[in-house]
């Protein structure tokens, strides 16, 4: 069973979120969804950005699934994406340094472990280059950095409790349909906006679940 899964139909875990079909279940945190929707509201909380880089990991198997859902997103919204890899931890200073050198405007972060282990380092490294940049977890924000919008995986574990019980009481993984997020949090540091000259807009500040002064 599955807590905080990225994308189980686009990985081919499961048949389908109603039916599984498989010995597995569980819930998801719609990260190929919520990667477009990242980008949406990072638009609008910087909206002179036209040029947005992406971090993401080429070991993490989902992340190819998110950037193809980010593709259309970005020309809806009139913008360019410049796609970063990074695998390893000491790979943050030379990414952060090509970003600014190409003069991108902020940056989306693809939710991967490595992200999640060093989000102080991105934090700081964003503080450093001058870079806003948006995660699905919040815990990057609480680090230091810009802004995140998710899914509240704390509700997901939660829920995923219910599901250990049915299957322990006897219930079919593949009968129980996955599951998806029903509460979403938009986290913003305005500190950290503060100290990199911007301005979020007040319609996105009265739309924030917490923000940090």
């Amino acid at each position: 069973m599955f807590a905080t899964h990225a994308d189980p139909v686009g990985l081919g875990h499961v048949a389908s979120l109603a039916r599984p079909g498989a010995n597995i279940t569980g819930l998801s945190m719609l990260l190929t969804d919520l990667a477009a929707k990242q980008l949406e509201i990072l638009k609008k909380a910087i909206p002179y950005a036209a040029h947005i880089g992406v971090l993401w990991n080429p070991a993490t198997p989902s992340h190819s699934l998110a950037l193809k859902a980010l593709e259309p997103a970005s020309e809806k919204l009139g913008i360019q994406l410049q796609m970063v890899p990074v695998l390893r931890a000491e790979e943050f200073d030379s990414a952060f340094a090509a970003m600014t050198a190409q003069h991108l405007d902020c940056f989306l972060i693809v939710p991967a472990v490595l992200f999640f282990s060093h989000r102080a380092l991105l934090a700081e490294l964003s503080l450093k280059h001058r870079l806003g940049g948006v995660s699905q977890q919040k815990d990057f924000v609480e680090a230091g950095g810009l802004m995140s919008y998710g899914a509240d995986t704390l509700d997901l574990y939660r829920r995923s409790a219910s599901y250990v019980d049915r299957i322990l009481k006897g219930e079919k993984p593949a009968d129980l349909p996955v599951q998806q997020p029903t509460k979403y949090e938009l986290v913003i540091n305005l500190k950290t906006a503060n100290a990199l000259g911007l301005e979020i807009p007040a319609t996105i500040l009265a739309l924030a679940d917490k923000v940090i002064e």
